[in-house]
């Protein structure tokens, strides 16, 4: 019998010779169980342990001894997809992870990294964008939230209002709880495209690309600020993860 799908699914080669072991023996002391498996003495214990925290052995106490039994074999699949809800959730995690850790990666360069504070730092940040961008470019930012003030839908209008006239594509992804009513508003100029994260996750950032330039902004807070970094390797890998959210997500209607 191939074992491998078990090793796959995360059981040790110890802890695979120790439950099939078991499924043969039935109810057993460790003795049987070590000559059954071929498992060294001085580890059996410590592998019955891992194999009791996966939920594939059990035991009982009688007279001062353990008596192992295995698990039915249908546990194994109870195993496996716990396992895949673990793996699910470290995956979300890590993607909400990784627009930091480049931020991280790239702020150690510090020649190519500026900083904006406050409000009207963002602003100014914003309208760098129009001495780069031209008819026919792009503009994509990713992590949107899903409220903000009114003053700065003020400000999202008169800037999409401006990008329609240039002739400048923007694709924007906003939180998933974003209100019908902001994605319609954002939708309603030409040139714009918003969506919602294919997923729910709590971001304090939000990222803007375009041409060699990628903008990290986290607006909460008293003072908000903003780090515009210009590096086209830095803008093409923050690209790749905004297309990334972008295949996944659906027109909004």
């Amino acid at each position: 019998m191939d074992l491998s799908p078990l090793k796959e699914a995360g059981l040790t080669n110890g802890e695979t010779r120790v439950y099939l072991a078991l499924l043969e023996l039935g109810t057993s002391t460790s003795g049987p169980i070590i000559e059954k498996s071929q498992v060294n003495r001085s580890i059996i214990y410590r592998i019955l342990e891992k194999l009791i925290k996966k939920g594939l052995v059990s035991y009982i106490t009688k007279e001062k001894t353990k008596y192992y039994q295995s698990a039915p074999p249908s546990k194994l699949l109870d195993y496996v997809e716990s396992r895949e809800k673990l793996l699910h959730q470290n995956k979300a995690k890590i993607q909400e992870m990784i627009p930091h850790l480049m931020l991280k990666q790239t702020l150690a360069r510090k020649s190519e990294a500026k900083m904006y504070e406050g409000f009207r730092g963002l602003i100014t940040a914003y309208e760098n964008r129009y001495q780069k961008l031209k008819k026919g470019d792009e503009i994509v930012m990713y992590g949107l939230p899903s409220r903000q003030p009114e003053y700065h839908h003020a400000y999202w209008k008169k800037a999409n209002t401006k990008l329609d006239k240039l002739g400048i594509r923007s694709r924007l992804l906003y939180h998933p709880d974003v209100t019908d009513k902001d994605l319609k508003s954002r939708n309603s100029f030409k040139l714009c495209e918003a969506r919602r994260m294919p997923f729910n996750t709590e971001s304090p950032s939000w990222v803007m690309i375009y041409k060699d330039v990628t903008l990290v902004a986290i607006p909460q807070g008293e003072m908000p600020f903003a780090f515009e970094i210009t590096s086209q390797q830095v803008a093409d890998s923050f690209k790749k993860y905004f297309e990334w959210f972008w295949k996944q997500s659906k027109s909004f209607c």
